[in-house]
């Protein structure tokens, strides 16, 4: 059966990462998370005291940075290992969250994540989500969707996700982080969050996570029966 590959792009808590989990796995195709790759390469800055100013520093930082996914067989998902260490955990939390966005602006962050994510591509098969995937890393890709939500929708989804680890954190806090997110992710210089012009769009405000997988499964069959 041919194989294609799924680029699935978004704003900040929309499903992006559960969509291409679910799909992946129905189509027994490899899931690739680019946000965790981002987030890996922050926590790695943050617990280094890189200052994201000097460009020196950053350079040499990612010089030293591995990232790798392996299947976690309990979980039944792939987790992310930064230098052989399992941080599919640690880069959920809210420090974090605060400092992805300005991390993965920066140039030389995208340029070293996106050689290794065409990379993974370059096999077909694959289902990636993240901000820049069907603009900037595979502007061919056969399918390419735009995620979305309303902002209060994922607030809540935020929200339940955080309190697992941080039962005190706030949904002002949340939602405060997600538009600033938002702003940032949309409006930097390199690789923008934006829809790809022969994106479909996916409001998934109103669906169950079943439905919206039925509905991008049906668009997915259609490209790969093309």
């Amino acid at each position: 059966m041919k194989k294609i590959v799924i680029a699935i792009d978004g704003y900040s808590s929309c499903g992006k990462s559960t969509l291409a989990k679910q799909l992946a796995k129905e189509l027994d195709y490899i899931f690739v998370d680019s946000g965790a790759m981002y987030r890996a390469i922050t926590l790695f800055f943050l617990r280094n005291n890189i200052d994201i100013q000097d460009v020196k520093a950053i350079s040499a930082a990612l010089n030293n940075i591995t990232l790798t996914f392996k299947y976690n067989s309990l979980a039944g998902k792939s987790d992310i290992f930064l230098n052989e260490e399992n941080v599919a955990l640690q880069i959920r939390e809210m420090r974090v969250n605060d400092h992805v966005s300005d991390v993965a602006a920066l140039e030389a962050v995208r340029t070293f994540a996106v050689a290794q994510q065409q990379q993974m591509g370059q096999q077909k098969g694959i289902v990636m989500d993240g901000r820049d995937i069907g603009t900037t890393v595979f502007p061919d890709a056969e399918l390419k969707i735009f995620v979305t939500a309303d902002i209060d929708i994922r607030v809540q989804r935020r929200l339940l996700e955080l309190r697992e680890k941080n039962p005190s954190v706030t949904e002002a806090e949340v939602k405060q982080n997600l538009q600033w997110r938002d702003q940032i992710d949309s409006s930097r210089e390199v690789s923008p969050l934006r829809q790809a012009t022969d994106a479909i769009v996916l409001d998934n405000s109103k669906l169950t996570r079943e439905e919206q997988l039925a509905i991008v499964l049906g668009w997915a069959n259609d490209k790969i029966n093309k």
